[in-house]
């Protein structure tokens, strides 16, 4: 596989030459063109058939392998067959919205190439949770067994917390599980829902719109120890089927970037260490009894490996991807 990556990396300056959303457009129409030509996908990324990898059941589905890709890459669901081509075990479409939204004004997306990373303050930019159920229900006639969708729901810029129900109740229908959005740093306000009793209400009235659905909770990897470990338990408490750890972060402490300063999340190699401690975290607070998902800084396989080891139970990739290219989703497939 050293091939894949040594091919994207030659490339990759070419590529970075490119405003950063059209290359992320780009990337978008690359994979829908794998989903029509699932071999091409499969020698792109490395992925082995999905026979050749592990199942595992959580949560009562069957996942083929334990990859799966992050929310934000595909918010609007547009390259669902193509992510199943790369090999991926499962994707996580979104945040979508109730309602369509543009986002934040550009400039909202900055690479960080000394520090393998990416700040992006995009705003939950999408085409509205209708849109994507019609695109997830078109594409669940042509995906693999095994493969499962996530939908991962926030608010509306000029919402309120009734649009968690809403997004979820409108996407209810095709997805395999629902995942709430309290931790983006880019909506204002919604970092203040990662409270117990707001956690607990939110996962009460997503329960309640997508009913069967496994009901996950995104959480922030700003949070110490101890309000994580709270969190989790709250989540347990609540119904919830498990925790994702983490999403971007407002931390910026290392990094060697010019752009280090821009505002919004961070993501990418420098979160490596805090997501393996949010996963220990989680899996203490939580014990056997929900499913933990690990993401952050997962730049190679042995990432991917350490986040199980440290008691994730399935891996999402998102900007490693961009730095090291879709060879890494095989790499990552082969390893866990």
């Amino acid at each position: 596989m050293a091939w894949r990556s040594t091919a994207y990396r030659a490339a990759r300056p070419l590529l970075f030459r490119l405003g950063r959303e059209s290359v992320h457009h780009a990337a978008l129409a690359g994979v829908r063109l794998a989903g029509g030509l699932p071999a091409l996908g499969r020698l792109a990324s490395g992925a082995p058939r999905a026979s050749a990898a592990d199942p595992i059941e959580l949560a009562g589905l069957r996942f083929r392998n334990r990859i799966g890709l992050a929310a934000g890459f595909d918010k609007d669901g547009v390259a669902i067959e193509g992510w199943a081509a790369l090999g991926f075990g499962f994707v996580e479409l979104g945040t979508v919205t109730p309602r369509p939204q543009a986002g934040n004004p550009r400039p909202r997306l900055h690479r960080l190439p000394e520090d393998e990373a990416l700040i992006n303050r995009m705003g939950f930019n999408n085409a509205g949770a209708a849109a994507l159920a019609s695109r997830v229900a078109r594409a669940r006639r042509d995906l693999p067994p095994g493969f499962v969708v996530g939908v991962n729901v926030g608010r509306n810029r000029d919402g309120g917390d009734e649009d968690f129900g809403a997004a979820a109740g409108a996407v209810a229908r095709v997805a395999d599980y629902l995942a709430i959005n309290v931790s983006s740093p880019n909506t204002a306000g919604l970092r203040d829902l990662q409270a117990a009793d707001a956690l607990a209400r939110l996962i009460g009235a997503v329960r309640e719109a997508a009913p069967g659905r496994p009901v996950l909770v995104k959480l922030a990897p700003d949070l110490d120890a101890d309000a994580r470990s709270t969190l989790v338990r709250g989540v347990v408490a609540a119904g919830g089927a498990g925790v994702i750890v983490s999403n971007t972060s407002t931390e910026r402490a290392g990094l060697r970037s010019e752009r280090a300063s821009e505002a919004g999340g961070l993501s990418g190699a420098p979160l490596r260490d805090r997501a393996r401690r949010a996963v220990a975290d989680a899996r203490a607070a939580a014990g056997d009894g929900i499913v933990v998902i690990g993401s952050g800084g997962i730049a190679s396989a042995g990432d991917a490996r350490a986040l199980l080891d440290a008691g994730a139970d399935l891996v999402q990739l998102w900007t490693g991807m961009i730095f090291a290219g879709p060879g890494l989703i095989g790499e990552a497939v082969a390893a866990c």
